[in-house]
């Protein structure tokens, strides 16, 4: 059985505090390194991805403030900033797609060059320079624009319509337990909002098209938060919000509480399942997200609860791929991480490097001499040298036509 990687390398340029990247990814990454270094830069970068093509490509840099802001600020004064992304989508067709976003007098941009391509010998392709078709395998293509992402253009196309969906339905999550706890104004429920804002929807569809999912969110957050019983979905008028069934000491029966009078821990833990849940075993809705970032899921989570929370990142990485920011050494403590699941990350001079664990550190987790954990209170997880030192042709965004 293929396991759940869809993103197997990111090649990054000029993304905000990332120079270059080059990075192997695998069904479960952790992105660890202190605050400040870049980790959630280098998620962003993904989900700026997704937001391109859920909206705009416009949309995409005016939420980050504008391609200036996207785009990063060195003393080499770079103009663009781009991506490579490898993919394997879950029917085993492999490939890559990348793009490079140029800045223009005045604040605006243009799609300087745009290609994707699948590894079958005389595959589907195209490639886009400055706003023109320059090759592709359809017979009858769509034009192009130099303001706009062409794969946008092509999903309508069955042969494009799956790399389409599966980058669109990449999830990110910053939960912000404030908006789970208030009501919520009802939606589709078909994915979570980012801010977890869609909660109660989300849940009510699990409910009603996948209840064994849902089960498994309300065993896992009873580990986590030991007495949860149940979580049902409730309307106050025209909005919603959550229902927990909790044991109370000298109770026969659970007593019910809303999501109001909830802690934040116990909301940022069922946030967490929900994303990790919904996204691979999915709702009933379509096949559910390849990809799922979060960021440091450990935040108002006691200790012992952490251990489960890792449990739980483990098992949903079997049929969804899952990036975790951290900087958490308890999350980290378990014998069962591996250096191939860590990626260390570090700052100098608000330059971001991004790379697999040195020798030193890859060494002493395979020798079991020390957990991830253990090696980050020591202040001993480090990239890799040769992440600083990244070969024009590691960071070629392009099969051809690169500068």
């Amino acid at each position: 059985m293929r396991d759940a990687t869809f993103l197997r390398r990111v090649v990054l340029q000029n993304y905000k505090s990332i120079a270059g990247c080059d990075v192997q990814l695998g069904p479960l990454t952790f992105l660890v390194g202190p605050n400040g270094a870049g980790k959630s830069n280098f998620l962003d970068a993904l989900r700026f991805v997704a937001d391109a093509l859920r909206t705009s490509l416009d949309h995409a840099l005016r939420d980050r403030g504008g391609i200036n802001d996207v785009r990063r600020q060195g003393s080499d004064h770079p103009t663009h900033f781009g991506m490579r992304l490898h993919f394997i989508l879950r029917n085993g067709e492999s490939g890559h797609y990348a793009f490079r976003i140029g800045s223009l007098r005045g604040g605006g941009h243009e799609v300087q060059q745009e290609e994707c391509s699948f590894d079958e010998p005389g595959g589907r392709h195209f490639r886009v320079e400055n706003g023109e078709l320059a090759s592709s395998s359809m017979r009858t293509a769509p034009a192009a624009a130099s303001d706009r992402l062409y794969l946008v253009n092509v999903s309508g196309l069955p042969e494009f319509r799956p790399l389409y969906d599966a980058f669109s339905s990449m999830g990110f999550y910053s939960l912000n337990p404030d908006r789970i706890r208030n009501l919520q104004t009802p939606d589709s429920g078909r994915l979570l909002a980012r801010d977890g804002g869609n909660l109660a929807s989300v849940l009510a569809q699990l409910q009603a098209l996948n209840p064994a999912t849902k089960q498994r969110i309300e065993e896992y957050l009873g580990k986590i938060v030991p007495g949860i019983r149940r979580i049902e979905h409730r309307m106050f008028g025209p909005k919603e919000t959550l229902e927990f069934g909790q044991d109370v000491a000298g109770s026969a029966f659970p007593w019910q509480f809303l999501a109001a009078n909830m802690s934040d821990g116990t909301l940022r833990a069922l946030g967490i399942l929900v994303a990790l849940y919904q996204s691979g075993y999915g709702n009933g809705a379509g096949p559910g997200m390849p990809l799922v970032g979060i960021e440091e899921p450990e935040l108002a989570l006691h200790p012992a609860a952490v251990g489960v929370l890792i449990d739980s990142l483990r098992d949903a990485s079997r049929v969804t791929q899952v990036l975790v920011t951290s900087h958490s050494p308890d999350l980290l403590d378990n014998p069962q991480l591996d250096g191939d699941a860590i990626l260390a990350v570090v700052a100098d001079a608000g330059t971001t490097t991004i790379g697999s664990l040195d020798e030193t550190g890859r060494s002493a987790l395979h020798d079991r001499l020390y957990t991830a954990g253990e090696l980050l209170r020591l202040n001993q997880l480090a990239p890799d040298p040769a992440a600083k030192k990244l070969s024009s042709r590691q960071l070629r965004l392009f099969d051809k036509g690169d500068a």
